[in-house]
């Protein structure tokens, strides 16, 4: 019977020593046949630019490199220090490649071309997402896209490579800098986690084959917004409480959404009067998280429709998210028509 070297209750003398990123993503290299080495180079300038952002986000208080910078980005959020630096690290680490035409970032009002039209992919990220908590010393993430992309190699980018829905990721993945840094992602076969080893400089395998619990106890919402909430998220919100399940929020989507990923739960960030579009973007985070939680076998759905079948319509599209276990966000989706139904019963 032949087994998986990645799964640590065989025995496995290579799983215990350590599997490396590096290595583990060169044995897995023959996934892609169509893909030459570049979508694993891609991955490898991800994991370099990671560790630099990590060695930054260790020694903000130090540096004076935490705080705001000053500006806002085209959300118009206000920009960190860290924000800006993670910004940097990813664009040059990804550019220098040769491997991305274009990458689409959130701190970025428009995509950048990178005028490389041998590339193959198209890179969206967020650089570093919950970078305002850096400051209070709580878990920050990166989130990124990797997408083919689909006019000739060799012409110049247009808004078809830039403009796919989700279900065309051809990988994705975040990065947590937290208690310890983990380098998750997933090429379309799992879901597999890394743990870095600083005094080695390299990430190890260390969740292999991650499954998101088909359930949880653990649901994730800002309650502070109740007053903006429509009626099916109270339903779901109340029920939960009667369910006696856990409220557990962070504040930084990464920190929530690897949570409930390992435990089993749900995160939601629903429309609002405020924001009837939601507040999380489509491209860069709803997308690469929704791709990784499909694949660990759970849900994600802006409560009507799969996140990963929407079509963008803009560069900074925001929409609804609720992501994780699979039957609590069906669940959600349940209440969410149920109380829409019983309104308009009740409006007529």
């Amino acid at each position: 019977m032949k087994t998986d070297p990645y799964q640590p209750n065989q025995g496995n003398l290579a799983y215990s020593v350590g599997v490396t990123l590096d290595r583990f993503i060169k044995l897995k290299q023959s996934d892609f046949p169509f893909a030459s080495g570049e979508l694993s180079q891609i991955l490898r300038d991800i994991a370099l630019a990671s560790k630099i952002v990590n060695r930054e986000t260790n020694r903000a208080g130090l540096s004076n490199i935490g705080g705001a910078f000053g500006q806002t980005n085209v959300q118009g959020e206000e920009q960190q220090k860290l924000d800006v630096i993670a910004n940097i690290r990813f664009m040059r680490a990804l550019s220098k490649g040769g491997e991305v035409c274009a990458i689409v970032s959130e701190e970025e009002d428009c995509v950048i071309d990178l005028q490389n039209n041998s590339g193959k992919y198209v890179v969206a990220i967020d650089p570093l997402d919950g970078s305002s908590n850096i400051d209070v010393n709580i878990s920050i993430g990166t989130i990124f896209s990797i997408y083919r992309r689909k006019t000739p190699v060799g012409s110049p980018i247009t808004t078809e490579d830039v403009m796919q829905p989700g279900n065309q990721q051809v990988a994705a993945g975040y990065v947590l800098y937290g208690s310890s840094t983990m380098l998750v992602y997933t090429t379309g076969f799992g879901v597999n986690g890394f743990t870095y080893e600083a005094s080695l400089g390299e990430f190890f395998l260390s969740h292999p084959s991650i499954k998101a619990p088909e359930t949880g106890k653990i649901y994730s919402i800002n309650e502070g917004l109740e007053l903006e909430w429509e009626a099916g998220v109270k339903s779901f919100v109340k029920d939960c409480k009667e369910k006696k399940y856990q409220s557990r929020y962070i504040g930084s989507l990464v920190a929530d959404f690897h949570r409930n990923l390992l435990k089993g739960g749900i995160y939601l960030y629903p429309a609002t009067f405020n924001n009837p579009s939601g507040k999380l973007r489509l491209l860069y985070e709803a997308n690469a998280l929704a791709f990784i939680i499909e694949q660990a076998g759970g849900k994600a759905s802006d409560g009507e429709n799969r996140i990963l079948d929407i079509q963008p319509e803009s560069l900074h599209q925001r929409t609804p998210l609720l992501i994780g276990s699979k039957h609590m966000v069906e669940e959600a989706e349940e209440l969410f028509r149920i109380s829409e139904s019983e309104i308009n019963t009740l409006s007529r």
